[in-house]
């Protein structure tokens, strides 16, 4: 592991001391792909005595979503989890109170949201530092990340939580990269761009596919793309998810502050202890889970409007509704009668391809 450390650290060097220019490019392209190996090999030990694949936590995953918290010791995770799911996670005013991963559960809008509350990470976490490994991977399993942060400790938390996290393969807030990448058998390298290209050229883009042995390979831009991006789709290990910076201790900062912290995006402040602003971030991380509800109706009963099925909006079709249901139930469906904003008629008689929108009463009419 030392071994690993100590060339990831090399070339860190490196790229500090290397001027960014034109000329650079290739070299920089270069060193960010051996990075990214690295990496991997320090998450994924090879050796059978190395423990698991930067095992996580073990919490079983219930509820519709899962949204973690994560933030250096002493912001205030464990207050915030106590006050909005109740469940006790020890409070105290030293670091490190938190050892292991507690989880809680919110219900909000009829949906089961499974919080975890996780130890705090030290700066170096991605390099298997503390308890970094394992808090980081749980980290990758949720649906959105609140990253707590401190009013009166500085901001740049914030960026050594962000780097610790993208060094882990967890891209926040971001979408994932609009660029082709297809291997092939023979023709070696084609490189082609729809919009002009600032940062990648066909050296780099051969430089850094050498690097993974591809040598032959389709690689084609819908957009200026980094070198960054292009290792991410040769990895694809990536994972996009939203982040919420959740800033703690309100109360001990003036109005001014307050003011200038609010000009930032995705950002939700609050007052753990004090219960400020605690229905603002539910109703942040409800849209930033972007989850739509759905209401069954029994034939010849009122719609329950109780007990919602929670799906994804990515995936809403009448066909995963029904899998949340029961796996058998799509091989029963015969029709689907939906009320609500994706219909013209009320009702509307429609297929298992149809796309359900929040709030829609649905009724499966089975094969008899």
């Amino acid at each position: 592991m030392a071994t690993v450390m100590q060339k990831i650290k090399d070339i860190e060097d490196e790229m500090a001391r290397t001027q960014k220019n034109k000329a650079t490019a290739h070299h920089l392209g270069l060193l960010k792909a051996k990075l990214a190996k690295l990496r991997r090999e320090l998450l994924t030990p090879t050796s059978k005595g190395g423990g698991g694949a930067g095992e996580g936590f073990d919490v079983t995953k219930s509820g519709d979503a899962r949204v973690g918290l994560v933030g250096f010791p002493s912001v205030g995770k464990s207050t915030l989890l106590n006050k909005l799911t109740g469940t006790f996670s020890e409070v105290a005013a030293y670091e490190f109170t938190t050892l292991t991963c507690i989880p809680g559960v919110i219900m909000y809008k009829g949906a089961k949201i499974q919080l975890l509350d996780l130890p705090g990470i030290i700066e170096g976490a991605k390099d298997g530092k503390g308890r970094g490994r394992q808090v980081i991977s749980t980290a990758r399993t949720c649906n959105v990340i609140l990253i707590v942060l401190d009013a009166i400790k500085p901001i740049t938390h914030k960026r050594l939580i962000e780097k610790e996290l993208e060094g882990f393969g967890i891209r926040l807030n971001k979408t994932p990269p609009n660029l082709t990448f297809r291997k092939k058998d023979k023709g070696g390298i084609n490189f082609t761009s729809t919009v002009t290209n600032t940062h990648l050229d066909l050296e780099t883009v051969k430089a850094i596919c050498s690097e993974y042995r591809i040598h032959n390979a389709d690689v084609s831009l819908r957009y200026d793309a980094t070198a960054d991006d292009l290792i991410d789709v040769i990895e694809g290990s990536r994972i996009y998810t939203p982040c919420i910076y959740v800033v703690n201790k309100i109360d001990q900062i003036t109005l001014e502050e307050l003011e200038i912290l609010d000009k930032l995006p995705h950002y939700c402040p609050i007052s753990a202890h004090l219960e400020w602003n605690l229905d603002g971030l539910l109703e942040k991380i409800w849209e930033y889970l972007d989850l739509v509800r759905i209401y069954t109706k029994p034939k010849g009963l009122n719609p329950d409007y109780e007990d919602p099925v929670i799906v994804s909006s990515k995936k809403k079709t009448v066909e995963d509704f029904c899998n949340r249901i029961h796996k058998d139930m799509v091989k029963q469906f015969k029709y689907a009668l939906v009320w609500g904003s994706s219909v013209k008629h009320k009702p509307q008689r429609v297929g298992k391809e149809h796309e359900l929108e929040d709030e829609d009463v649905v009724q499966i009419i089975k094969k008899i």
